[in-house]
């Protein structure tokens, strides 16, 4: 079941627990902690499986005309169970309502980390594109920003 949380402590609580059982994805805990601070401000999205957050989604506005996935957390256990896909659909839904005509995601450049390079696969599965490789992190992270047109005018 995927749910649209307003309540800004709720999103802490769901952020908080599903990224620190993430540490092969999110092991920095200064960036952890941003992930989780920010995630209270934005659009959330929540998968429950037994009546137990598993998985989430939130969205940041970083133009009038884009949208980020700003982060997105799933508990290991539920891998390619179609939760991503299912959060991902709820995310576009939002977006194309909205107007937005570009959705741009970040995460770690191809060829640096096996658990990162299958987050890579995921988002070109759903039809990301490379855009830049920035030097946002550090030189071990390097930020591969991936961007893809949704359509939409506002």
């Amino acid at each position: 079941m995927i749910e649209f949380i307003e309540e800004t402590e709720q999103k802490e609580e769901i952020a908080d627990h599903i990224l620190n059982q993430l540490p092969d994805w999110f092991g920095l805990p200064e960036s952890t902690k941003n992930y989780i601070e920010e995630s209270r401000k934005l659009p959330f999205w929540a998968y429950y499986a037994d009546g137990q957050p598993v998985g989430f989604l939130a969205l940041r506005e970083t133009s009038p005309y884009t949208v980020e996935l700003y982060v997105m957390g799933i508990l290991k256990a539920y891998h390619r169970q179609g939760i991503g896909t299912t959060l991902w659909k709820a995310f576009m839904e939002y977006a194309k309502d909205k107007g937005y005509e570009y959705v741009q995601v970040k995460t770690v450049k191809k060829g640096h980390y096996k658990e990162y390079d299958i987050t890579n696969s995921f988002y070109e599965s759903l039809g990301f594109r490379e855009l830049e490789c920035l030097p946002l992190w550090d030189e071990w992270n390097p930020c591969q920003v991936y961007v893809k047109y949704i359509g939409g005018q506002r």
